[in-house]
C-alpha cells in the first residue's frame, strides 16, 4: 500500500476510535501506535495533520454539564443585511465558543461559557449595547444526553439518558481542569508538561482523568472533532414545547433514540415557548431529517408542537471555557 494511503488510513482510524478510550498512561500515542500497527512519530504526525486540517480541535475532555463555571445558550433575531456584522461582534467575545446561524426569525445562536454567571451577564449586557439588539438566554434545566462523538462508518445506534447529575470539579482541581479543556501538546509524553505545572506525580494526573470520567464528570476524553470536517455537514436542533409534568420523561425517551447527540431541557422565553431540545447531526439534509422523524416517533412526540432550526452558516466552533480565564481578544472562526 503507498505511504499515501496508509497515513490516510491511519488519520480516519484515529479520527474514529480516539474520541473515546485515548490511552491514559504517560506515553498515549505510543499505545495507540501499538493498538493501530503504526510507530509513535506517525500517530503524533497524523494527529498533527488533523488539527492542522481542521478535522481535531484538540485532544482532551468535554465536560457534563454543570460540573464548573456556567454556560448559556443564546438566541438573536438580527436583520439580515446585519447578520454577518453583529455574528462577528458575537464571535469576537473569547467566551463565545459555537456561533451559528439558523433557519428562523431568531436566526443567530450562540453558546456562551465562562468561570461563573456574573462575567456571562456582564458579556451578554455589553453584546445588547453594542447591537441594540436583545439577546434572548436559555438557561439549561437538564441534561437528558450530551454526546458529540461521530462514528464516521457506523450508521446512528441507540444511546443512553443521562441518570445523575455528575460532581461538580472540586476547586482544588481546577488547574488541572483547565489543562484538560485546553488539550493535550503533540509530543511523546504529552501529560509531562502538566505535571511539572501542577507539582504533583504522572499518576495522580491520570487517576484523576480517570476518575472524572468514571463518576460522569468528564463525559469523554480524547479526539475532539469538528462535525462538518469529518462530513456531518448538517445539523438540525429541533425544539418542543412539551407539559411541564411530561418533559422529564419524553426528554430522557428522546435521549435514547439513534442519531440524537445532544437531548436537554430548558427554560422557557418570552417568545418562545419550547423547553425540550435535541441535536441530530447528518452527512446531508435528507439525512438529518429521516434520522430525526425516526426519533420523533419512536419517542411519541410526532403529536407535540415543535420547530426545526437547520444552521445555514457556523461563524465560530471552538472549545468551552469553563476553568480557563478569558483572553483579551479572540479571533471569530
Amino acid at each position: 500500500m503507498p505511504v499515501r494511503d496508509a497515513a490516510q488510513t491511519l488519520r480516519e482510524r484515529l479520527l474514529n476510535e480516539a474520541q473515546r478510550d485515548f490511552p491514559l498512561t504517560p506515553r498515549p500515542f505510543a499505545a495507540l501506535a501499538e493498538r493501530f500497527g503504526a510507530s509513535e512519530s506517525e500517530v503524533i504526525q497524523a494527529c498533527r495533520d488533523g488539527s492542522q486540517r481542521g478535522a481535531i480541535s484538540r485532544i482532551g475532555g468535554v465536560w457534563a454539564p454543570g460540573v464548573g463555571g456556567a454556560a448559556l445558550l443564546c438566541a438573536m433575531a438580527v436583520p439580515p443585511e446585519r447578520l454577518e456584522a453583529v455574528a462577528a461582534l458575537v464571535s469576537a467575545h473569547p467566551g463565545v465558543n459555537h456561533n451559528y446561524e439558523r433557519e428562523h426569525r431568531l436566526n443567530l445562536w450562540f453558546v456562551i461559557t465562562g468561570t461563573g454567571t456574573e462575567p456571562l451577564d456582564q458579556a451578554l449586557t455589553t453584546i445588547e449595547q453594542e447591537t441594540a439588539l436583545p439577546v434572548t438566554r436559555l438557561k439549561m434545566v437538564r441534561p437528558y444526553r450530551i454526546d458529540l462523538g461521530f462514528d464516521l462508518h457506523r450508521p446512528a445506534v441507540a444511546g443512553s439518558a443521562i441518570q445523575h447529575r455528575p460532581p461538580r470539579v472540586e476547586p482544588a482541581d481546577h488547574a488541572l481542569a483547565a489543562l484538560v479543556e485546553a488539550g493535550l501538546p503533540l509530543e511523546p509524553e504529552p501529560f509531562a508538561g502538566w505535571v511539572r505545572q501542577l507539582g504533583c506525580s504522572t499518576d495522580a494526573v491520570l487517576a484523576r482523568i480517570q476518575a472524572w470520567l468514571d463518576t460522569g464528570t468528564l463525559r469523554r476524553f480524547g479526539l475532539v472533532v469538528r462535525h462538518h470536517e469529518v462530513g456531518f455537514s448538517a445539523n438540525a436542533m429541533t425544539v418542543f414545547d412539551i407539559p411541564d409534568d411530561e418533559v422529564d420523561a419524553l426528554g430522557a425517551r428522546l435521549a435514547t433514540q439513534p442519531g440524537i447527540t445532544l437531548c436537554y431541557r430548558r427554560e422557557r422565553a418570552e417568545g418562545w415557548p419550547y423547553n425540550l431540545y435535541c441535536m441530530v447531526h447528518g452527512r446531508s439534509r435528507e439525512d438529518t431529517l429521516a434520522l430525526l422523524q425516526a426519533a420523533i416517533d419512536a419517542a411519541g412526540l410526532a403529536a407535540q408542537p415543535r420547530a426545526t432550526l437547520f444552521s445555514r452558516r457556523r461563524f465560530k466552533q471552538t472549545g468551552a471555557r469553563y476553568f480557563r480565564p478569558l483572553p483579551e481578544t479572540a479571533d471569530a472562526r
